[in-house]
């Protein structure tokens, strides 16, 4: 049997087994989709100017990714990512990939390429966008899918 996780009923076990206790936030894994209530929302961060371009999508792959990261950097720049595969054709396309490895073994989150230093391959830019909007949606208890592109 399960144990509730609710506050004074620590240790009670649930009285139906094939009802168990309602669970906190989705842990659904993987990448989200329109369908199943997870929208992704796209991002592509400029590291100079400081221009951000937010866009809520239906999937998050290369068929939606690659079009968006095209129109939003001119050809020759260099874009820093993680190592999803959505991203691997960029260098077809007239942009410099560089890529940092989140995953194990041997993850990274910034790399010295060229020994000044200085780690200047890393996504913590947009990776630190998110936790912004994510902080700020979560004020508003979640937000419908429909209006989140507002």
């Amino acid at each position: 049997m399960r144990c509730t996780k609710t506050r004074g009923k620590k240790g009670v076990e649930h009285p139906d087994p094939d009802d168990p206790p309602r669970r906190r936030a989705d842990k659904v894994r993987g990448h989200g989709t329109w369908a199943n209530d997870r929208p992704p929302v796209l991002g592509v961060l400029a590291r100079e100017s400081g221009g951000i371009h937010l866009e809520v999508a239906r999937t998050s792959g290369r068929a939606v990714l690659q079009p968006l990261v095209e129109a939003c950097t001119s050809a020759g720049c260099t874009v820093n990512t993680d190592e999803w595969m959505a991203y691997d054709r960029l260098p077809d396309h007239g942009r410099k990939r560089v890529k940092v490895k989140h995953s194990r073994p041997h993850c990274e989150y910034a790399r010295d390429d060229d020994g000044d230093g200085v780690r200047e391959v890393h996504c913590n830019g947009i990776e630190g966008v998110w936790t912004g909007l994510r902080n700020f949606l979560r004020t508003f208890r979640g937000v419908s899918k429909k209006y989140l592109a507002q």
